[in-house]
């Protein structure tokens, strides 16, 4: 992988990551148009490590709290009904998901599951499942009123992210709303869920870097880098967007960029498994 490839999916990886609108299936699809083949599973793994790292900064104060209660809730039992201490925990609880479904499936996330046509067909169908669950949500609850089985839910819907084209932020929104969750409560929590799953995959596929079997270290750091940059203004657009408005054109932009992929692909233009034909 060269400079200027990583340039570019860094670029792609930080302006895709939250948006729902899925970050993998993005990378996937930008580098088969240019040519460069699949990035792969262990590049889009790490270059997320940036865009978590953006998350970090930006609900830095509100992880603080819920770090230092959810640890004080270990050994003070006056803690163990802290709001953040509960946060804390169900953050954890709603992991369980993808990390179970992550090792269960590894072998497929690496290869199957980045079919262009898989991808094409999770960017219509879960955009549309989007667009239901922004109609029908009641959008009534905040974060408040959650659950253990809500936190399960919203953790099954960011498992199904394991397959580029659902979207991590899309797919946990998505369970959000048909919860009935607002907007902004449904992505905040979204965005908390996502630190400790990304964060994982990201430092476990880093000894396939380390290993010599994915991309080099130096594009990828850059990649990483500008992913968190990039990432960081995205998320402060897009928590301020959605207290207004809906997620109709992101589902649109779903629906479209599905269907012209397999218009591509069963044209011949694109290969399913690989770059534009002839590349």
């Amino acid at each position: 992988m060269g400079w200027f490839e990583a340039l570019v999916l860094g670029l792609v990886q930080g302006l895709t990551e939250f948006l729902p609108i899925s970050s993998s299936a993005h990378l996937r699809v930008t580098a088969a148009f240019a040519g460069w083949g699949d990035p792969g599973a262990a590049f889009t793994a790490v270059t997320q490590i940036g865009t978590e790292l953006a998350v970090l900064l930006y609900f830095s104060r509100k992880i603080g709290r819920i770090l230092s209660a959810w640890w004080k809730s270990l050994y003070q039992r006056e803690y163990r009904s802290d709001p953040y201490a509960r946060m804390g925990w169900l953050i954890i609880i709603g992991s369980v998901p993808i990390a179970v479904l992550g090792l269960l499936f590894e072998s497929q996330i690496e290869n199957t599951f980045r079919d262009l046509r898989l991808t094409a067909a999770m960017l219509i169908i879960f955009g549309l499942l989007l667009l239901l669950a922004d109609r029908i949500g009641s959008q009534q609850r905040d974060l408040d009123h959650l659950t253990v089985k809500h936190g399960l839910t919203f953790g099954f819907f960011q498992a199904l992210a394991l397959i580029p084209g659902v979207s991590r932020s899309g797919g946990t929104v998505t369970g959000g709303l048909f919860l009935g969750y607002k907007r902004a409560e449904a992505a905040e929590y979204s965005f908390l869920l996502a630190v400790p799953a990304v964060m994982a995959s990201g430092l476990y596929q880093l000894t396939d870097i380390a290993g010599g079997q994915g991309p080099a270290w130096g594009p990828t750091i850059l990649a990483t880098v500008v992913a968190f940059g990039v990432g960081y203004a995205v998320i402060a657009w897009l928590m301020a967007y959605i207290k207004k408005n809906s997620f109709t054109p992101f589902v649109i932009y779903r629906v479209a960029l599905g269907v012209l992929l397999l218009i591509l692909v069963f044209t011949g233009v694109l290969d399913p498994n690989a770059g534009p034909t002839g590349s």
